[in-house]
């Protein structure tokens, strides 16, 4: 065994990404509809899809991605942050 190699993480969901923006945001739909609050948002990567972050009460992101199969990963959609989450892998992935 090799102590001097380090295994990084590996996101297996990539695939699932899709040129998927959707409309601009204007709040977590599911709040939005239940009338509920959000404190960040994220948008699906394989629909465009709008959820609140898991700070949030709803933690709608993270529920949208555990009940839809395929859709693992989404972004960040504050200001000046360009990240991704993998729900399924617990992989916090940052562009190449």
């Amino acid at each position: 065994m090799d102590r001097g190699l380090v295994v990084q993480p590996v996101c297996h969901h990539l695939d699932s990404v899709r040129d998927a923006p959707g409309p601009p945001a204007t709040g977590c739909a599911d709040c939005l509809r239940e009338g509920g609050t959000w404190v960040h948002l994220r948008a699906c990567l394989s629909c465009g899809h709008v959820g609140c972050c898991d700070s949030s009460p709803g933690q709608h992101a993270h529920r949208h991605a555990h009940a839809h199969d395929g859709h693992h990963i989404a972004r960040s959609l504050r200001p000046g942050e360009n990240w991704a989450w993998c729900y399924t892998d617990e992989l916090f992935l940052l562009p190449a």
